[in-house]
C-alpha cells in the first residue's frame, strides 16, 4: 500500500476502531502529565476507584508553577506549594515515574520528553498541554488534550478522535544568514494564518526542514498549534535517530537498529496524497517579530507595522484591538520598539541551542540600562550543559538574571510576571493579552537571538547586526 503520508501509517497502526459516531478510538502510546491539568483527572480516578491501565506509559513533571529563582520547599507561593504536594501524592498512589526537582530531571515536559528519547518516532503522544505538538518533530502524532480526556487516557489508554486532513508545509532552500527555526515557523504563521491549520495535521518537510537540528524541529512544531493545526510533525531521519542513540529510554543495542528499520518505514512515500500542499520560499524569510496580539500578526525585522486599511476585511477588527492594546501605531517600524523585559526560554526556546545562539550576541556586552533580562533553561540537563559550556557566566557578565528550569514568564503561572503595561521582548509561543502575567503587559515574540539583540539595545533590534 503505497501512496501514504506519515499521518495515515501511524493512525491507521493505533487505530482501534471506528466508533458509530465517525470517530476513530485511537490506542494512545505515551502521556506526559504535569501539576496543572492532572490533578482534577487523578480526583476522577479516586472517585470511581479505579486505577491507570498502563502506568508504565505516563510520565510527569513539573513545570508552570515551580518558581525559578528560589525552589527550596515549602515554595512561597501557598498555590504553587500545594499542586506540587498534590502531583506529588498522586504519582506515588498510582505508580507514575515522576521527574522531581530531587531527581535532576525535572524541567518543562515538552523538552525532557525529547531529551530523555521517550518521545520516539511512530507513537501516538498526548498531554493536557496544547503544545504537545512539539513532539512531533520526531515523526509522531502528538497533540494536546482536555483534563476530562487525561482521565480517559489514564483509565483506558485510548481516545475518540475524528480524523484529520494532512497538509504537507514544503520549505525550500538555505536560511540566510541570521535567520532561525522561530522565524520560520512564524513565517508559516504569517502566510496560512492562526486559524489556517484547523482540521489539518501539519507535515512540515523540504529542504530547509531536513537540514535543521532535532531542536530545531522541535521549535518548529511546537508552534503548530498556534497556526490552528492540533498536529504537526517531521519525517524522522539520520538526524533523529542519531538525537535518539544513547538516550536513557530509546532502545539498546541490536534493539535500537531494528527501531531505525521500523521508524524508517513510517516516513511518508515519496508519492504520498496530501490534502493541500504549500510551498515557501526560505529566502523570503527573515527575522520575524510580532507586533499583535496573536502569533499571526507578525512581520520582519525590516517592514513596518501594517496600515489597518490596507488588511483583509476579517482582520481588521483584531488589527484595530491589536494597536489599541499594544500601543503601537500602525504604518511604524517594528525595528526600534522599546522593550522593558526580554525574557529567553519555554518549552519553544529554552533547549541548549536557543542558549547557544543568545549567548554569541550577549559575549563581551552588557544589557541595556533598565532593561531586566531573564535567562531560563528548559531542563535541569539543559542548564548543567549549559553551565558546562560557561554560557552562564556570558549571561551574568551581561547582566542577565541565569535561572532554574521551568516555563517561567512564558505564561507566568509562577513569580516571573510582566509588570503593568510592560512591554516584553519573549522567546515563547504566544503573544495573547495578559498571557505573561500582567493584565495589560505586552508580548512581542522573536527568535532567541534576537530577543539577546534586543536585551543589549534595550529596544527590538536586527540580531545579525550583533553577528560577526
Amino acid at each position: 500500500m503505497s501512496k501514504r503520508t506519515l499521518y495515515d501509517k501511524v493512525w491507521a497502526k493505533h487505530k482501534v476502531a471506528t466508533l458509530p459516531t465517525g470517530h476513530d478510538q485511537l490506542f494512545i502510546g505515551l502521556q506526559y502529565v504535569h501539576e496543572v491539568t492532572s490533578p482534577p483527572a487523578f480526583a476522577g480516578l479516586r472517585e470511581k476507584g479505579t486505577k491507570i491501565s498502563y502506568p508504565e506509559r505516563t510520565f510527569a513533571t513539573v513545570d508552570h508553577v515551580i518558581p525559578t529563582d528560589d525552589t527550596s520547599r515549602p515554595f512561597k507561593d501557598k498555590q504553587a506549594e500545594l499542586m506540587l504536594s498534590t502531583l506529588e501524592k498522586n504519582v506515588k498512589d498510582f505508580d507514575v515515574t515522576f521527574f522531581s526537582p530531587s531527581s535532576g530531571k525535572q524541567g518543562v515536559v515538552h523538552i525532557i520528553g525529547p531529551e530523555m528519547g521517550l518521545t520516539q518516532p511512530g507513537m501516538t503522544i498526548v498531554c493536557g498541554d496544547s503544545h504537545t505538538c512539539t513532539h512531533g518533530a520526531f515523526g509522531s502524532l502528538a497533540f494536546g488534550i482536555g483534563t476530562s480526556e487525561v482521565q480517559m487516557v489514564m483509565e483506558t489508554q485510548t481516545l475518540a478522535m475524528k480524523p484529520f486532513k494532512v497538509r504537507q508545509v514544503n520549505v525550500k532552500g538555505p536560511l540566510k544568514k541570521g535567520v532561525c527555526a522561530k522565524d520560520i515557523i512564524l513565517k508559516i504563521i504569517q502566510l496560512l494564518g492562526v486559524k489556517g491549520g484547523l482540521g489539518y495535521a501539519y507535515e512540515f518537510t523540504g529542504t530547509t526542514i531536513e537540514n535543521l537540528s532535532m531542536e530545531d524541529r522541535l521549535t518548529i512544531c511546537n508552534m503548530s498549534i498556534e497556526a490552528g493545526a492540533r498536529i504537526g510533525y517531521i519525517n524522522p531521519d539520520d538526524t533523529t535517530f542519531e538525537y535518539l542513540r544513547g538516550r536513557e529510554y530509546a532502545p539498546k543495542g541490536e534493539a535500537f537498529e531494528r527501531a531505525v528499520e521500523y521508524w524508517k518505514s513510517i516516513a511518508s512515500d515519496k508519492d504520498a496524497e496530501y490534502d493541500d500542499i504549500v510551498n515557501i520560499d526560505a529566502n523570503d524569510i527573515e527575522p520575524m517579530v510580532t507586533w499583535g496580539i496573536t502569533p499571526g500578526q507578525v512581520i520582519g525585522i525590516n517592514e513596518n507595522m501594517p496600515l489597518i486599511n490596507d488588511l483583509p476585511e476579517e482582520d481588521i477588527k483584531s488589527a484595530k484591538e491589536a494597536y489599541a492594546y499594544m500601543k503601537l501605531e500602525e504604518g511604524s517600524p517594528i525595528k526600534g520598539v522599546p522593550v522593558d523585559v526580554v525574557f529567553i526560554g519555554a518549552c519553544t526556546n529554552g533547549k541548549l541551542s536557543d542558549l547557544k545562539a543568545a549567548a554569541e550576541i550577549l559575549d563581551g556586552k552588557k544589557v541595556s540600562k533598565n532593561i531586566r533580562l531573564l535567562v531560563v533553561p528548559g531542563s535541569m540537563k539543559v542548564k548543567a550543559e549549559a553551565e558546562a559550556e560557561g554560557l552562564d557566566r556570558i549571561f551574568k557578565a551581561a547582566g542577565a538574571e541565569w535561572r532554574e528550569a521551568g516555563c517561567s514568564m512564558c505564561l507566568a503561572m509562577n513569580p516571573d510576571k510582566l509588570e503593568g503595561d510592560q512591554i516584553s521582548a519573549s522567546t515563547s509561543n504566544r503573544n495573547f493579552i495578559g498571557r505573561q502575567g500582567s493584565p495589560s503587559g505586552r508580548t512581542l515574540l522573536l527568535g532567541p537571538a534576537m530577543a539577546a539583540a534586543a536585551a543589549v539595545k534595550g529596544s527590538i533590534a536586527d540580531a545579525r547586526e550583533f553577528l560577526a
